[in-house]
């Protein structure tokens, strides 16, 4: 009898379009000495991933799972974090919830591109932590010295945003603003423009405080939703 997981690899083969694995593996800077070096793509859309964790989610245990997001392969390793958020999302057993919680975090060296990062951090660890008073677990990410993992903490944050709690955010940007790599600063602005649209009050008085100190990158990101003459101002430097 073939296993649940031989089911997804085939689904997924056939979901495979010509020409994509390229465009995705330059896309995801694979090359040497990139960020997702050495990472393997097989050509697949997101949303044909999605659509395939939803069909097979219920079927997956956790070890199955497992299998998938230790993959080599990038398509593999997504396809596997969307049923595992299809499985946090679905269950209100909280020793259920804890159980996912505690196998997320100990995959995190397969979460090792932005992508993989963003789209289940704040689903389900940001979750958890938002909802079981486990702020701790972002906590310890975004201070780490791996840089996915500060991503995955700050992202992670995006839950809080959402149920207007801005300290978390606020704490994990301001700790991580003058990190060295691009991908850092566009998390952090990212969250603080998310941040602005809940509460464009806690933005400006974010970025009058800290816009100064704040890499280019993080604060355009920051600042794309505003007015544009405030925007020019901050631009400018003429707050």
């Amino acid at each position: 009898m073939e296993s649940a997981v031989t089911h997804i690899r085939e689904a997924l083969a056939a979901l495979v379009l010509p020409g994509k694995a390229a465009i995705s593996q330059k896309f995801f800077k694979t090359g040497t000495g990139e960020y997702g070096e050495g990472d393997i793509f097989l050509g697949i859309s997101v949303p044909d991933q999605r659509a395939v964790a939803k069909a097979f989610y219920q079927e997956m245990s956790l070890d199955e799972i497992s299998q998938l997001l230790s993959s080599e392969y990038h398509e593999y390793r997504l396809t596997a974090l969307f049923m595992l958020i299809n499985k946090f999302q679905k269950t209100k057993v909280p020793v259920e919830k804890e159980a996912i919680a505690e196998f997320y975090l100990s995959h995190l060296l397969y979460i090792n591109n932005w992508d993989l990062a963003d789209s289940s951090s704040y689903p389900i660890l940001g979750s958890y932590a938002y909802e079981y008073d486990r702020e701790d677990l972002l906590r310890t990410l975004a201070r780490s010295d791996q840089m996915w993992h500060k991503r995955i903490g700050v992202v992670g944050t995006l839950y809080h945003i959402r149920k207007h709690s801005f300290g978390l955010t606020k704490e994990f940007v301001t700790h991580n603003l003058k990190h060295p790599h691009d991908l850092m600063h566009k998390a952090n602005g990212w969250m603080l423009r998310e941040m602005g649209k809940k509460d464009p009050d806690e933005l400006i008085r974010y970025l009058d405080q800290y816009c100064r100190e704040m890499p280019r990158t993080c604060l355009r990101y920051a600042i794309e939703k505003l007015d544009e003459p405030l925007r020019q101002k901050y631009l400018k430097g003429k707050i």
